[in-house]
């Protein structure tokens, strides 16, 4: 190789040529695959239901895009926008709405708001009104044509400007926003005198299995209901208004914010079906017209009701109180939309015999049982623990007092004549609550109690703290002593005019004294001129006789039939 390198005019590498080698063309079409691929249908879907089937959709009551929003600005009574004459404002009844010419401040909901004073906002604050330049809803079509009937016009009530020679009409209608008559009637004129039952019936009657009413949820009464209430009022005298969920915990209160609204009269309530009557004097063309919430406002933001430390507790305390619930059973089970009137009767019932009471709250929505636990600290009240595995924990608190009167001591009754036998022993048992719930009694139950005892018709224990067997004991010696005073009940033989002697007892309607009424008693009457000295005759008397008392004739009666037989 390295002498070929030394030849002269001999070049090892080559040139490239200048021009590609011509390419001739093919006219054979690209080959194509040997099997074609198959075109398969769509796979079908199975019946099986899958393992864990989808959610169901939330309910659009809880989609709120202030959910989604961090906005947050702390507010304080008083007013937060105004606009001329329209405001926003933060008062006693929380977040309400002022309108020129409004009879009352407007609230979305006017029963169910909290007590507690809203904290912060959770969005700018804007009137949930139209405003009122706008002279109709944009609905994207175009104005209808005028009506070329002749509609007859009447004298407006509030003419804009004092003009001589110039008169003002208007077209009937309901009146506007701020435009009254100069001289309204009062509720108790459009109501008119009271129903009677008979009335009250027949209004009533056909509405008993009609399902056109006006559903009342977990918002209570809103403000766009009072529209709705007087369409009903357009055709029928009565309109029915049914409750369910949170706001029938406090029926009371949906009754009186209803009445003094909408000024009709609950004629009927059953459960949670109200029956509102529009008044006798109703006119509906002449009613004043409330302007319609375009959207829901967002709820502000109110203090927590659950506190690490609850009032009259520390932290230890109320963690205590907390592994306490867990094992405590409910006491009753709440149902979606259900109706609570009872809810808080029970609960007070249930805190007379235990400091911690627990209601299971499974399949409620948490922004309900949470109004309800608010609810319940108020009517009760009580003290919120907490809301864990949708239960609602409760806590009576140290101001807790009982539904029942303390009886009198033993002291209080010293004066009377019977408080020896009374008496009861001090020594009570160590492991045994102390109950506040004693029954008090009247003077004249405490007469017939000392009565029974001095006729051995009744037993005084001791002891109080007795047990089971010891107290059936207790009861079979009373019941062997008992049977001979039963039996030895005073009789004395009578001879008739005929000479046919037979027993009579000698308590005759005189001795029983007047019939007396338990409602009609007087506190301060005598004992003696009830159990005076007719009756102390009749006790036991040694002095009778063997075989005469009523029980010995009819068994000498029985004994004579055997033998006959």
């Amino acid at each position: 190789m390295a002498i070929l390198a030394t030849l002269p005019g001999h070049n090892l590498f080559t040139p490239l040529p200048t021009t590609p080698p011509p390419t001739t063309p093919t006219s054979h079409p690209p080959a194509q695959p040997p099997i074609p691929i198959p075109k398969y249908p769509p796979p079908v879907k199975s019946n099986k239901s899958p393992k864990h089937p989808p959610k169901s959709p939330p309910s659009p009551a809880f989609k709120t895009f202030h959910h989604r929003s961090k906005y947050y600005k702390p507010v304080r009574d008083g007013v937060l926008q105004s606009d001329g004459d329209r405001s926003i404002v933060v008062g006693e009844s929380g977040l309400a709405y002022r309108l020129p010419g409004a009879p009352f401040e407007f609230q979305f909901s006017y029963s169910e708001t909290p007590k507690a004073k809203p904290l912060a906002i959770r969005e700018p604050a804007f009137l949930p009104f139209a405003p009122p330049t706008m002279p109709r809803p944009w609905t994207g079509k175009a104005p209808l044509k005028k009506s070329k009937k002749k509609i007859p016009l009447f004298e407006s009530f509030n003419p804009p400007g004092e003009s001589e020679g110039v008169r003002h009409l208007e077209m009937p209608g309901p009146y506007r926003l701020g435009k009254y008559p100069a001289e309204t009637k009062s509720r108790e004129e459009v109501l008119g005198r009271p129903l009677t039952k008979a009335e009250i019936k027949e209004l009533v009657k056909p509405h008993w299995t009609s399902n056109r009413q006006v559903n009342l949820g977990r918002d209570g009464l809103t403000h766009n209901m009072l529209e709705l209430i007087h369409s009903h009022w357009r055709r029928d005298e009565v309109c029915k208004v049914r409750c369910l969920g949170v706001p029938t915990v406090d029926m009371a209160n949906v009754c009186r914010c209803l009445e003094e609204k909408t000024r009709g009269k609950i004629i009927v309530r059953v459960g949670g079906v109200i029956y509102l009557f529009r008044g006798r004097n109703y006119d509906h063309h002449t009613r004043p017209q409330y302007p319609v919430m375009l959207w829901k406002p967002a709820t502000p933001v109110y203090p927590k009701l659950i506190q690490e430390a609850p009032e009259g507790l520390t932290k230890a305390e109320a963690d205590e109180l907390r592994m306490k619930g867990k094992t405590l059973p409910p006491i009753c089970k709440l149902v979606k939309n259900g109706v609570y009137i009872t809810l808080v009767k029970d609960v007070r019932n249930a805190f007379e015999g235990c400091p911690l009471v627990k209601i299971n709250c499974t399949g409620i929505h948490a922004s309900d049982y949470k109004k309800l636990g608010a609810k319940l600290k108020e009517l009760v009240p009580c003290v919120l623990l907490s809301f864990d595995e949708e239960q609602i924990l409760m806590w009576r608190g140290h101001n807790w007092k009982s539904m029942y009167r303390v009886a009198p001591s033993a002291s209080s009754l010293a004066h009377s004549s019977f408080t020896n036998a009374f008496q009861v022993s001090e020594n009570h048992c160590a492991d045994s609550p102390k109950s506040n719930s004693i029954v008090s009694s009247s003077p004249k139950m405490m007469s017939l109690w000392k009565h029974a005892i001095e006729s051995s018709k009744a037993l005084l224990l001791d002891e109080i703290c007795l047990g089971p067997d010891a107290l059936l004991q207790k009861v079979e010696e009373f019941e062997s002593s008992s049977q001979a005073t039963l039996h030895s009940y005073p009789a004395l033989i009578l001879s008739s005019e005929d000479g046919s002697g037979r027993s009579k007892t000698e308590y005759d309607e005189d001795s029983q004294g007047e019939d007396y009424d338990e409602d009609s008693q007087d506190e301060d009457y005598d004992e003696d001129e009830m159990y005076g000295s007719k009756y102390d005759e009749y006790l036991i008397n040694d002095s009778i006789p063997l075989g005469s008392l009523p029980v010995d004739v009819i068994a000498k009666q029985l004994r004579d039939n055997e033998e006959q037989r």
